[in-house]
């Protein structure tokens, strides 16, 4: 980074600045951690002459237990893409307005909890509902191991709440489909796309009006023959931009189902393949009669709503880490 060139290149240079910020996201915490450690010692040597101390020493090693449990989580981010940065899509399933309301109201949780983890968000293509929210949408978030933390994510989500677009105020249940899934680079050989394999449709970008509205066809929608998987971006007025858009979402899908098929295989020698995936629940959302949040995979439960709602999902995060190691441990101990 120190080159007289560095920045010719403006986007390999911030490529390069994307992947200090990861490395040092793990060698920082580590660092401290160690240097708590040697702290720790020496503090445990004073209070053993000092009991004024003790209160002390017992505080800092419930902080520095603290750090070392970070550093375990981050340990668990070892999968092939897991340093990678996110592609988070959004699609408004059953439930009519309040689905497309619902799909919105992800969008805005996923921006805010990547906010709160100083990661960019990039809107990639978005497809408003006539009435009320999206109907879906797709970001980018792009942080340290950002895709590590958020692959989790990938499955149906449930809402429970009186509708605001029902007049008698009745109970309303909602749902979303999240699929996330790793930004691989342009020049990653693993995985491949073939011209004859991609159908290239191009359209008109539609939105709520004004400037949202595109008056030239340069929409892109790709379609892949041998997996099925359909993508589209019209976030740019660029065709070209679009298109490349495309091509790196499509990248991406591919690239994560290839890492499900191997997690697949793995896991069913052993009769250990948990329930996750596109289709399946794995959530549930509740405003009425109480308001919680639990996860259906791992267990994991949180009393406020709204907290969630504000981005604070590292509870789910965690609670899906430590269960997908425990899976993946327990089927090493079977073999």
């Amino acid at each position: 980074m120190s080159a007289a060139d560095f920045w010719g290149n403006a986007e390999r240079a911030q490529a390069t600045v994307a992947e200090l910020k990861g490395i040092n996201a793990v060698l920082k915490p580590l660092e401290e951690a160690l240097a708590a450690g040697r702290d720790l010692e020496a503090l445990e040597e004073l209070a053993r002459e000092d009991d004024s101390l003790e209160a002390e020493l017992v505080a800092e090693t419930e902080r520095l237990e603290q750090r070392v449990d970070a550093l375990e989580l981050a340990s668990l981010l070892s999968g092939p893409h897991d340093q990678c940065d996110a592609l988070v899509s959004i699609h408004a399933r059953d439930g009519g307005t309040d689905a497309n309301d619902w799909a919105e109201m992800l969008l805005r949780m996923y921006s805010a909890w990547a906010a709160r983890h100083d990661c960019e968000v990039e809107l990639l293509d978005r497809q408003d509902d006539a009435v009320a929210g999206i109907q879906s949408a797709t970001v980018a978030i792009r942080g340290p191991s950002a895709y590590g933390y958020l692959k989790g994510e990938t499955g149906i989500h449930r809402l429970v709440r009186i509708s605001p677009f029902n007049a008698e105020g009745k109970r309303q249940t909602s749902f979303a489909a999240v699929d996330v899934a790793p930004e691989i680079a342009d020049d990653d050989t693993e995985v491949e796309i073939r011209d004859e394999d991609v159908r290239e449709d191009v359209f008109r970008a539609s939105g709520a009006g004004g400037q949202h509205v595109n008056k030239t066809s340069s929409a892109i929608r790709l379609t892949h023959f041998p997996s099925g998987i359909v993508v589209q971006c019209q976030s740019e007025r660029s065709q070209h931009k679009n298109r490349a858009t495309a091509i790196k979402m499509l990248r991406a899908r591919l690239a994560r189902l290839a890492e499900e098929r191997k997690e697949a295989e793995q896991l069913a020698r052993y009769k250990q393949q948990p329930k996750t995936g596109f289709g399946s629940q794995i959530r549930n959302y509740f405003l009425h009669p109480d308001q919680r949040v639990k996860d259906q995979r791992t267990g994991h439960y949180v009393g406020s709503f709204q907290s969630v709602l504000d981005g604070d999902l590292d509870g789910f995060f965690d609670a899906y880490l430590r269960w997908k190691a425990s899976g993946a441990a327990a089927a090493g101990d079977d073999a």
